[in-house]
């Protein structure tokens, strides 16, 4: 969908292509864009095939160049949130191409960022400072990239909640795909960090001393998104790290306990398969209910040890722990000690 933009005192008002004001700088907003409307584009401004399908690519990271019929592109990378994909938040690129009067935006699908700045949500816009409107809409980014970083800290401590009271597999999938999403935010925010350090020592764009102080201003926010991108996936990685150690600890003790049961039950498996159908079975010459009693006592017996071999295993961990935490305590004490002996040697002397 291709949409036309100008500004009217200090508002975006959407314009027919009949009834555009050729004094007036003009934004041209491609979204969702088809084939049609990308054939359209390419032929109507000159755009290069391979700037067009460079800015179709997902994978594009951000850049700036000039073109050959007298343009200049600047690709940015976004944020994107759809919670019907397999990793809801993702990122992708948004091509911004200036030619004379005429800004052009085009991105593969809806952005959320192109549609705050025709709502008119976005304050100190000037269409008539193409480099200032290109800074504005990496800020408005950056924001939408500190705006997803809480959600998706909100969902990670969520799970983790959920996972503290049983571990399944969805959780563990929905933790996967938020992982994927801090890689996808670090490699865009620090993609778009070496566009502005380009943007601000190449002469295809040129700044005044208020758009400098404003890309300043952006820097630090994008380096503000990075720090954040980078620490919450610290977070989630040990996270992960520290259930993946519990899953195995909690199969460790599963398997344990198995093998305790196989033990125990092997002498009366041993017993019955020694004795087949061909040997005379101890006790046959008792009356009919003493080999059922001894049997019976024999399982008692089994299920007994059994039990005894798991309450002692248990109670072993439990000791294992308690003597932990007592030289945990008799450390602090220690250290508080040693803390008192130095304050009285600096006082005496």
């Amino acid at each position: 969908m291709i949409t036309y933009w100008q500004q009217i005192d200090g508002q975006f008002t959407k314009t027919k292509k009949e009834e555009i004001n050729s004094k007036l700088p003009l934004w041209v907003d491609a979204r969702s864009v088809t084939r049609d409307e990308t054939t359209f584009l390419q032929e109507e401004y000159q755009i290069e095939q391979d700037h067009i399908l460079d800015i179709l690519d997902p994978d594009e990271l951000s850049r700036i160049e000039d073109g050959d019929s007298g343009y200049i592109l600047t690709i940015v990378r976004v944020p994107f949130y759809d919670p019907s994909a397999e990793t809801p938040y993702f990122t992708g690129p948004v091509g911004i191409l200036i030619k004379g009067k005429t800004i052009i935006t085009i991105c593969w699908t809806d952005c959320e960022v192109l549609k705050d700045f025709g709502s008119n949500r976005v304050r100190n816009v000037r269409l008539n400072d193409f480099p200032s409107f290109i800074v504005q809409i990496i800020n408005r980014a950056n924001l939408n990239f500190l705006r997803y970083l809480k959600e998706i800290n909100r969902r990670s401590t969520s799970i983790q909640n959920e996972m503290r009271l049983e571990v399944e597999n969805k959780e563990i999938i929905l933790m996967l795909g938020l992982e994927k999403s801090l890689v996808y935010f670090t490699t865009s925010l620090k993609s778009n960090s070496l566009l502005l350090m380009k943007m601000k020592s190449t002469r295809l764009i040129k700044f005044d001393e208020d758009d400098l102080d404003f890309v300043e201003g952006v820097t630090i926010d994008n380096r503000q998104a990075i720090e954040m991108a980078d620490t919450y996936a610290n977070i989630l990685f040990g996270v992960m790290d520290a259930y993946s150690s519990v899953i195995s600890n909690n199969l460790n003790v599963v398997m344990k306990k198995l093998a305790i049961i196989n033990l125990v039950m092997m002498a009366p498996t041993f017993v019955t398969s020694f004795f087949g159908m061909n040997f005379k079975l101890p006790f046959d010459d008792l009356p009919g209910y003493v080999p059922v009693l001894i049997a019976t006592i024999i399982c008692l017996v089994s299920v007994f040890l059994c039990s005894w071999m798991l309450n002692f295993n248990r109670e072993t961990v439990g000791a294992i722990r308690k003597a932990k935490k007592m030289n945990r305590k008799q450390q602090r004490t220690v250290r508080a000690e040693t803390k008192k002996l130095h304050k009285l040697e600096k006082k005496l002397k």
